[in-house]
């Protein structure tokens, strides 16, 4: 089992099943809410062990679409974990426990600030993968 929570302990989870892959995007929308690295789940292997009800979701304006969510107490990033979608995202720096995974690509890496430098050999793409 894989424990989560937010800053202030209010919002807990966890995660039956290690998540299926982790990632990093680059983008300014994701590095501005603090969820660049991200790990994915399915929607079956989330459990929720207290506080969905201090979960808030941020929807943006066209053309953007994903939501994202976050502690509307501590403001922790949580990623797309309200999704109704079958596997989704969810912020890697949410989870408490330690995972058997590292980073499997860097997206829009076309956004990434100078300052920052990708020191590992993951797949970059200028997009989304499926899309670049």
């Amino acid at each position: 089992m894989i424990n989560g929570s937010c800053c202030c302990g209010a919002v807990k989870f966890e995660l039956l099943n290690q998540p299926s892959m982790m990632g990093t995007c680059h983008c300014s929308r994701c590095r501005k809410i603090g969820a660049s690295t991200i790990v994915f789940v399915k929607k079956e292997d989330l459990r929720w062990l207290q506080g969905q009800e201090h979960v808030q979701l941020f929807q943006p304006e066209p053309p953007y679409k994903y939501g994202r969510c976050f502690c509307k107490l501590c403001g922790t990033s949580l990623g797309e974990i309200l999704s109704d979608s079958d596997s989704f995202p969810i912020a890697a720096n949410a989870l408490d426990s330690e995972l058997g995974l590292k980073n499997s690509l860097h997206e829009f890496v076309d956004e990434k600030p100078s300052w920052y430098d990708i020191c590992d050999n993951a797949k970059q793409s200028k997009g989304h993968p499926m899309s670049s």
